[in-house]
């Protein structure tokens, strides 16, 4: 349906602790352009928690998800009449956020005699490269952020297998409860990795889970406890303590991630056309730590592959990615009545089994 000529969509996100709008283009010949992107982060209310409280989040959601809205139609320079479709996450995510965005995008579409778009919030970070690269269908995601952890491969348009999953917790989970046994405060994943730049990470032995295995999974929840027992053997705690342990499980994590990854880029390559180098692409938050992205660059060079790591504030989470894959589904078709439902739970991959021992962050994809 690419004869639609361009599609501009309204995207609307709330799965979790950011309130985001965005209005994204998408061109006949495939490519993206951002028209506006506009993001309300709720850090400051949840970081005396140590984590998004759900109550909470809903509640910022509902109060300025319509400001947001206008704001994006006003950055873009257009009217809600302007656009050709309203796309809105459905899930996963927190229930209540998820529908505040969900119910504001049927009322739009509503009003405005408009195409609605459910979009799975995971599809968003999925499809992000494309609309920031250009990338080319098939290519392996690597998806980590704080309720998520896999690895997929990606053919097309809903068209996701998956290769690897945690079979506990998710890598950001992992660096979050570390800043809270740390003290570091929350979010945890830029806190750990600034402390880390003035540690030694040769100081604190940690475990690597599963490297070496036979197949692309992940555990984090043994090396998260390892990390607990070596903060409590080293107590009272200085800040070159804390420097050090950050440092030790900075470098642990990157080894298992780099482990993992070239085990499943190296059976994707395996698969390909001979001259059609593997594309690896990283989306979700924890896509943003530095050392992390060293490791896969290393990797990917070594095995005559890409990386395609998308802009920082497009790699958590926001509106253009929501809008964007609202476009590419729109493209081929595809369109919801008002009667879609919000998910709690929403996989990528729906017949994958979970694993024996996949934990309750794990469960959720």
């Amino acid at each position: 349906m690419d004869d639609l000529g361009d599609i501009v969509v309204l995207g609307l996100e709330s799965s979790c602790d950011e309130t985001a709008a965005a209005v994204v283009r998408r061109r006949t010949d495939g490519s993206g352009e951002i028209l506006s992107n506009v993001v309300f982060s709720q850090i400051e209310e949840h970081a005396a928690f140590g984590g998004v409280v759900p109550e909470i989040a809903a509640r910022a959601h509902v109060e300025v998800m319509d400001g947001l809205v206008e704001a994006a139609l006003a950055e873009a320079k257009l009217s809600l009449a302007d656009v050709d479709a309203i796309a809105a996450t459905a899930g996963p995510g927190l229930i209540g956020g998820v529908l505040v965005g969900l119910t504001t995008a049927k009322a739009l579409a509503y009003a405005a005699k408009k195409p609605l778009v459910a979009v799975n919030h995971l599809e968003g970070h999925a499809l992000t490269a494309r609309l920031t690269h250009g990338v080319d269908f098939p290519y392996l995601l690597l998806l980590v952020s704080g309720g998520h952890s896999q690895i997929l491969r990606v053919d097309g348009v809903g068209q996701y297998t998956r290769v690897g999953t945690t079979i506990d917790d998710a890598l950001g989970e992992a660096f979050d409860k570390t800043a809270k046994l740390l003290q570091l405060g929350y979010p945890g994943g830029p806190a750990v990795e600034k402390m880390a730049a003035e540690g030694d990470s040769r100081r604190v032995a940690l475990p690597r889970p599963l490297i070496g295995r036979d197949e692309p999974n992940f555990s984090f929840s043994g090396l998260k406890t390892a990390v607990r027992h070596e903060a409590e053997a080293l107590a009272p705690l200085s800040r070159q303590d804390v420097a050090d342990i950050c440092a030790s499980f900075q470098a642990a994590v990157s080894d298992v991630v780099a482990d993992r990854v070239g085990l499943a880029v190296r059976r994707f390559a395996e698969t390909l056309a001979d001259g059609h180098p593997p594309v690896l692409v990283v989306a979700g938050g924890v896509a943003a730590n530095k050392a992390i992205r060293s490791r896969l660059d290393a990797l990917m060079s070594g095995l005559n592959g890409r990386l395609v790591v998308p802009p920082g504030n497009l790699c958590t989470d926001n509106g253009a990615m929501i809008a964007w894959a609202g476009a590419e589904r729109l493209v081929t078709g595809h369109a919801d009545g008002f009667d879609v439902a919000a998910r709690p739970r929403w996989p990528l991959d729906d017949v994958a089994a979970p694993l024996v021992g996949h934990g309750r962050l794990g469960a959720k994809v």
